[in-house]
């Protein structure tokens, strides 16, 4: 077999193809039908994403077979079929909706009668592509590069453009420090400049300096749930539709927020191990860590895309007195221990070493404890 041949059936293009044909079927119907199969595919996907037991849809009554030009006589689609159920009421327990539905348009697709196999069709694409373009933001144009040892590119390369986000508002301003003249106030501006290097600047809560943007953390830490809740999205619809990974808004809305994520969470990551420090040396100045030290570190696991913590055991309880000494051998222990963890990936060992890093870093000498 020749590797043309090989490249002609692999997964990808496969998918690519695939991908192709249902965009064409979905693009070839016409524009009532189009927005009949997007009120459904929002109802289904909102039933989803709320993990509701069940979900009433209808299939539309009439669509046009696949090639077909204009002029073309459309299939009708049987009144008794066109009621959908999916889910089921449970006493105790869960449903999983989201595969109860896959199965339902899997069965419609293999249904004997076009008409209604060619809605499952639409259907299962309608709901993929809703949730991808119509339930998500729009977000800006922007590339990130990998940093070396990384497996995800998550540092934003600046390009010039200043594409808003479909979530700007008129209030969404902060205060951007410029050059003050005489008669004029501040200079607003949508975000902060360092917001704005990335997808969607309104869940932007750290700069390059780590230093917190939002009013509290319980926001910033809000704004990674936002994120996870948008990669969860893009999940779903490509689990309901697999092809479409091949769909470039797809793509660029995954690594335009897969980026951000990745580089928020291990900001909130480092500023937390900062907040930590500083606990540390106001409880010391104090004389209230001689009974021992326990840490719980948060760090970013970008395998698992989740904020997580490392726990780490300073000095054991008991009658003890602090010195940051103390600190600096208990962190040299556990670089040994974090190398040889192989549930860590190696950007994510990476950046656990570097939180690491910075505790040791701060209490090297005895004047970095005590002012």
């Amino acid at each position: 077999m020749s590797v043309v041949a090989i490249f002609a059936e692999s997964p990808v293009s496969q998918l690519r193809q695939e991908y192709e044909e249902e965009r064409y079927l979905y693009e070839g119907q016409p524009a009532l039908v189009q927005h009949f199969l997007e009120q459904q595919a929002r109802l289904i996907a909102q039933a989803i994403l709320d993990n509701a037991p069940r979900v009433h849809f209808s299939l539309p009554d009439r669509v046009l077979p696949d090639g077909a030009g204009r002029g073309a006589e459309a299939l009708d689609v049987p009144a008794g079929q066109r009621e959908q159920v999916a889910g089921r009421w449970l006493a105790f327990g869960t449903c999983d909706l989201r595969a109860q539905i896959v199965r339902q348009f899997t069965s419609l697709e293999q249904h004997p009668n076009s008409s209604i196999s060619l809605s499952g069709h639409l259907m299962r694409f309608a709901v993929a592509r809703t949730m991808i373009y119509q339930m998500l933001p729009e977000g800006r144009f922007v590339r990130y590069r990998l940093l070396a040892g990384d497996e995800i590119p998550s540092l934003p390369v600046e390009d010039g453009r200043t594409r808003k986000s479909a979530l700007m508002a008129a209030n969404d301003a902060i205060v951007q420090e410029a050059v003050r003249e005489p008669g004029r106030g501040d200079l607003q501006t949508p975000y902060s400049p360092a917001a704005l290097r990335f997808f969607l600047p309104q869940w932007v809560a750290f700069d390059e300096k780590n230093r917190l943007l939002t009013a509290t953390l319980q926001e910033a830490e809000a704004h990674i749930r936002s994120m996870k809740t948008f990669l969860r999205i893009l999940h779903e619809a490509v689990a309901i539709a697999p092809c479409m990974v091949a769909d470039e808004t797809y793509q660029r809305k995954r690594m335009g927020i897969l980026g951000q994520l990745v580089n928020q969470g291990r900001a909130l990551a480092r500023y937390k191990t900062q907040v930590v420090i500083q606990t540390i040396r106001r409880r010391a100045s104090a004389n209230s860590l001689n009974r021992g030290l326990s840490l719980n570190l948060s760090y970013f696991d970008d395998q698992a895309l989740m904020m997580k913590t490392y726990a780490l055991q300073v000095i054991p309880p008991g009658r003890v007195m602090f010195i940051p000494a103390f600190v600096v051998l208990a962190v040299r222990l556990e670089y040994v221990k974090i190398a040889q963890d192989m549930q860590l990936n190696s950007s994510t060992r990476k950046h656990l070493l570097s939180l690491l890093a910075m505790l040791e870093k701060a209490f090297l000498s005895k004047e970095n404890i005590y002012p």
